[in-house]
């Protein structure tokens, strides 16, 4: 079984339902308020601003092909946490649509996806999270209802089976994925859009962090804002969660005031190191030291000698790890780099 970790971009089950109340309350509406990813932001409003200007265009013309105009279908992909159902909320407010959000997993079968599709509206917006982890048949009942706003269902058994084909409102699927790879090329294809979400730069998680701070208003001090950020593995969500662990640390143990010295005690509580690896990152990182040196390891190996599931380190510990160059993927497996045994030596009262 492997260890809890504070910075995981995934949220215990006894806790879930509080936490996303929180969250709810922090992501933004707007592009205005959403921080970073200025590339895609600008590309989205771009898009965004061509279908509101056919909408008004077709209105006063009392042109009906393009009263209904809705964007292309968009495609979210990145490593967890960066913020891609946030900005699928983003994307419905500024279009000034409904957002109806499901999951690859929760759709089981054809027809829970048929009851959805045929339950929404004109303009509406889709938001499919974890969209790799569709079923094939669930795939298939999607691809003409993104190309054609058609739906194709099948009556009755056996000889007496007939095809029929509804039609649907114009609507926009957001697809959000951590593994586009796992996605199927047809499915793929239909998207009109593809971004892919960015680690954030430390000033921008900052500019995070102090909005984050100020809607739970907790004052927080520019020393705790940097040191906080350095720490959160340039990951909003992350960022996000240190801050209500270091305020529940401040308001136990201070004045409920967020500064240096009281978020350098929070942290080193939950024994988050100065890059923002804990102890299960560099527990990882130890094993494959000690186990296989200068040698690399393959992913289950890891898996059997860590207590995690494979799927677990390769979404969860991995990108950052690569991203700070600690590991390296190698057709024979994974090899921990030079950098991170120095790491794992400077910081072995944590380990």
């Amino acid at each position: 079984m492997g260890i809890e970790r504070i910075v995981s971009t995934t949220v215990p089950e006894d806790n879930k339902e509080q936490e996303e109340i929180i969250e709810k309350s922090l992501r933004p509406l707007s592009f205005d308020e959403y921080i970073g990813q200025e590339r895609m932001k600008n590309n989205l409003k771009i898009a965004i601003d061509a279908v509101k200007k056919r909408r008004a265009s077709a209105a006063a013309d009392g042109d009906d092909a393009d009263k209904n105009a809705t964007l292309d279908h968009i495609l979210l992909y990145g490593p967890p946490g960066l913020g891609k159902t946030t900005m699928a909320g983003v994307i419905a407010h500024e279009l000034g649509a409904n957002l109806k959000i499901t999951s690859g997993p929760a759709i089981e079968r054809a027809g829970d996806l048929a009851s959805i599709l045929t339950n929404l509206q004109d303009g509406d917006v889709l938001f499919i999270d974890e969209i790799h982890r569709l079923r094939r048949a669930v795939e298939e009942v999607l691809y003409s209802a993104m190309e054609d706003f058609k739906l194709d269902i099948t009556i009755g058994k056996g000889p007496a089976a007939r095809s029929v084909r509804l039609d649907l409102p114009n609507f926009t699927v957001i697809g959000a994925t951590t593994r586009t790879g796992s996605l199927a090329g047809p499915l793929r294809d239909r998207f009109g859009m593809l971004h892919r979400l960015e680690y954030y730069t430390e000033p921008e998680i900052e500019q995070i962090i102090a909005r984050t701070a100020n809607i739970l208003n907790t004052k927080i001090e520019p020393a705790a804002t940097h040191l906080l950020a350095t720490r959160s593995r340039r990951t909003p969500r992350i960022a996000n969660r240190l801050v209500r662990r270091v305020r529940d640390y401040a308001d136990v143990n201070g004045d409920g005031i967020i500064d240096a010295p009281i978020a350098t005690r929070a942290l080193d509580l939950m024994e988050i190191d100065d890059l923002g690896l804990d102890p299960a990152d560099r527990n990882l990182l130890r094993l494959m030291e000690e186990n296989y040196g200068d040698r690399p390891v393959g992913l289950n190996t890891l898996a059997a000698i860590t207590g995690d599931e494979a799927t677990t380190i390769e979404d969860y510990n991995e990108p950052y790890l690569l991203q700070i160059g600690f590991i390296e993927r190698t057709p024979r497996g994974r090899l921990i780099t030079e950098k991170a045994k120095q790491h794992l030596h400077n910081n072995k009262t944590v380990v």
